[in-house]
């Protein structure tokens, strides 16, 4: 059983609604983290999801702090949500770099996980924040400083690359379509498992220092990753065998 933060994946709607004459505003809260967070509690693993608001605020700032972490899946949350602690934004008030930290942390055997989503590596109009981060160094990518998403409303199907590496083993060759991703570039030793939409990287590996890092371009959940994708049987399968790839020692 691994011990796995996921933070992100969760937004705040404000609506204005115009009734004729008269008109009202509504707030919602909304989550994208089920699908995820469920296919890796049904295969054992136990699971921490810090929402955004919770992970500005509560992240930790020091390695020692993660100790007994195993995974930590950044989904859909921008840089700047770890980058300007409230102490900082509000108070400008000094407190660590949650960025070189999660990068040392990796380093010296941690296990990161970055998911693709509108607020994930260059994101959109680039406000994932993520290139030239110390978290793109350890990710074994190339991140744009430009609009990296792809929508394909039509639907792409990835192609599976490495059928025989440990996280792709058992999972058919035909998986159900994507609606959408991020375009990353992969650097020298980091292998990709599938492709999408050509030759561009939907899953991908690599050793980074003592530990381990992977990327999946697409969204966990909808819109880029549909409902037939997440109900598939491969989805539980694909993510069961990326944290057992992770925490090999």
């Amino acid at each position: 059983m691994a011990h796995i933060w996921i933070l992100g994946e969760s937004w705040v709607t404000n609506a204005t609604h115009f009734k004729g004459f008269d008109h009202f505003v509504s707030t919602t809260f909304h989550s994208g983290v089920d699908p995820l967070q469920q296919a890796l509690q049904a295969a054992g693993h136990e699971v921490r999801w810090m929402p955004s608001h919770e992970a500005q605020q509560n992240f930790p700032g020091e390695k020692s702090e993660l100790n007994g972490v195993d995974i930590i899946i950044l989904s859909d949350i921008g840089a700047n949500t770890l980058l300007l602690h409230p102490k900082t934004w509000l108070e400008g008030i000094p407190t660590p770099n949650r960025l070189k930290m999660l990068r040392d942390w990796t380093l010296e055997g941690g296990r990161l996980v970055m998911c693709g989503g509108y607020l994930s590596f260059a994101g959109i109009s680039a406000s994932g924040f993520y290139h030239r981060s110390p978290i793109e160094e350890v990710l074994g990518v190339e991140i744009s400083p430009f609009d990296d998403r792809v929508e394909v409303p039509e639907g792409a199907v990835a192609r599976v690359e490495q059928a025989e590496h440990p996280i792709l083993r058992g999972i058919e060759s035909t998986w159900p379509i994507l609606l959408g991703y991020n375009r990353i570039k992969t650097r020298p030793g980091t292998e990709v498992l599938a492709s999408i939409n050509g030759d561009d990287p939907l899953l991908a590996v690599s050793q980074q220092g003592k530990g381990r890092s992977l990327v999946w371009t697409s969204d966990i959940g909808p819109h880029w990753c549909p409902s037939p994708f997440v109900q598939w049987d491969g989805y539980q399968r694909l993510w069961n065998q990326a944290v057992e790839w992770l925490c090999r020692v």
